[in-house]
C-alpha cells in the first residue's frame, strides 16, 4: 500500500512519515509532496492508495487538490491533517469526499484510530 504526504513544510511530512511508523505503519510505502500541485503530478505518475494531505498550502490547498482529484476521477482516500479543525472546514472537506480529518497536534494512537478502516495490509 502506498501512501502520500503532502504538506508545504518538510519537517511536518517527516512528523507525519515516524508518526505512521508509531502507529504501526511503518511497512507501508510513502511518497510525499510539498504542494497541491506537486501531489497533483506525483498522483499522475504513480496513484496513490491513500492522501494524508495539509489543508492551507501555497500553489493549491489541500481541499483545491482534493477538488482537482474529485473532477478528474479519481477515487483515492483521501484525508486532513491540518491545525484548523472548525465545524465550518470539517463540514467543506466531508462534502468534498474526504473520509477522516486529523487535527494537529496529533499522536499516533490518533493515526492508528483514524486509518484503521483504510489501510489495509
Amino acid at each position: 500500500m502506498k501512501i502520500l504526504i503532502v504538506d508545504d513544510s518538510n519537517a511536518m511530512r517527516m512528523i507525519v512519515r515516524r508518526t505512521l511508523r508509531e502507529a504501526g505503519y511503518g511497512h507501508l510505502e510513502v511518497q510525499q509532496a510539498g504542494d497541491g500541485n506537486q501531489a497533483l503530478d506525483s498522483i499522475h505518475n504513480d496513484p496513490p492508495d491513500l492522501i494524508l494531505s495539509d489543508w492551507n498550502m501555497p500553489n493549491k490547498s489541500g481541499l483545491e487538490l482534493l477538488e482537482a482529484l474529485n473532477a478528474e476521477g479519481y477515487t483515492i482516500t483521501f484525508g486532513f491533517v491540518t491545525t484548523e479543525a472548525t465545524s465550518e472546514m470539517r463540514a467543506k472537506a466531508t462534502e468534498a469526499g474526504a473520509k477522516f480529518l486529523i487535527t494537529k497536534p496529533f499522536t499516533a494512537e490518533t493515526f492508528a484510530i483514524s486509518l484503521a478502516d483504510y489501510i489495509k495490509d
